[in-house]
């Protein structure tokens, strides 16, 4: 008899089993709290041992999904169900985490094609299918009620550190705060507690900019930056900080009356793109022409965008001889 067997037994001797409709009504009200699936210990708690679950498979009501999880209805699972099934079944202290761990949190604009969950190194694992399973000597510890998942914070840092692209990491670190599940504080003071990570100095500029764009634009050296394609130094440059905290790097050329604005990492929140549209509009009525660049943009693609401004400024140039 396996262990769970012995504790499915134990704990429904005294309790009255339930049969037929009961037992499945029983059933769909455990499962609907997980997405469609319960574990089998819930189901013994509540009078459905190990046989009725037996019945019930036979008969094409409910469905095995692993050694603990059992599908009630159908055996498709909804991306709900399937967190639950690889909590339950990668090992004793599984936790979801990075981007999975968000998902459940509620951030949208992104899916993955596996689950990610920490548990302790100490701990048995098994295979799951469509399960990354990350084993920690000191795995984040588990908050909040529910799914058992790691915070925001951790979870938007480990994503960044498990994403495939230095692209992808950007836009994990982006999407939490942009999403308001975490705040730019929060999130800094998380990444100063790491100590090792294989993207240490992208993600120090990233987080930079979502956490502090003031000091991170301030130390950008753009006329450096636009040396290297060949574009002459600029007239001038300096940070500014515009209403309801908006903070950018204006950057112009004033013999062809050429700015690049390059927005720091909190110009997608709440408002911000109203007041940039009015902003820039007034200057291009004024007769200037305004390049946009958002500064993890110009982190990820920088030959990109100083191709975009030089073929500008070459354009603006060859028109005033």
């Amino acid at each position: 008899m396996t262990g769970e067997s012995a504790a499915v037994r134990h704990l429904v001797v005294g309790r009255p089993k339930r049969y037929g409709a009961d037992r499945r009504s029983v059933a769909t009200e455990l499962a609907a709290e997980h997405g469609g699936v319960v574990h089998r210990l819930a189901l013994a708690r509540h009078g459905i041992d190990r046989h009725g679950i037996r019945t019930e498979i036979a008969a094409g009501r409910w469905f095995r999904s692993g050694r603990h999880t059992v599908a009630v209805g159908s055996p498709e699972l909804s991306i709900v169900a399937r967190r639950w099934r690889a909590v339950w079944e990668t090992g004793s202290g599984a936790r979801l985490d990075g981007a999975s761990a968000l998902g459940a949190a509620g951030m949208t604009g992104f899916t993955t094609s596996v689950i990610d969950v920490s548990l302790p190194a100490r701990n048995r694992h098994h295979p799951v299918a469509g399960v990354r399973p990350h084993r920690l000597h000191h795995p984040a510890p588990v908050v909040g009620a529910g799914i058992p998942r790691v915070s925001t914070e951790i979870g938007t840092i480990h994503a960044a550190q498990w994403a495939v692209s230095d692209r992808q990491a950007a836009l994990l670190i982006c999407l939490p705060v942009q999403q308001r599940l975490t705040t730019p504080a929060r999130l800094g003071l998380a990444w100063r507690g790491v100590n090792r990570s294989a993207r240490r100095s992208f993600l120090d500029a990233v987080i930079a900019d979502v956490t502090d764009g003031a000091h991170s634009l301030g130390e950008l050296d753009f006329a450096r930056m636009a040396r290297g394609v060949g574009l002459p130094e600029p007239t001038r440059q300096a940070v500014h900080k515009g209403p309801k905290g908006r903070v950018y790097l204006d950057v112009r050329w004033d013999d062809v009356r050429l700015v690049v604005e390059i927005d720091g990492g909190h110009h997608a929140l709440a408002l911000n793109p109203v007041d940039d549209a009015l902003r820039q509009n007034e200057r291009v009525v004024a007769g200037e022409r305004v390049l946009r660049i958002p500064v993890i943009g110009l982190r990820l693609m920088p030959q990109e965008f100083l191709l975009q401004v030089r073929r500008l400024y070459d354009a603006l140039h060859h028109a005033r001889r």
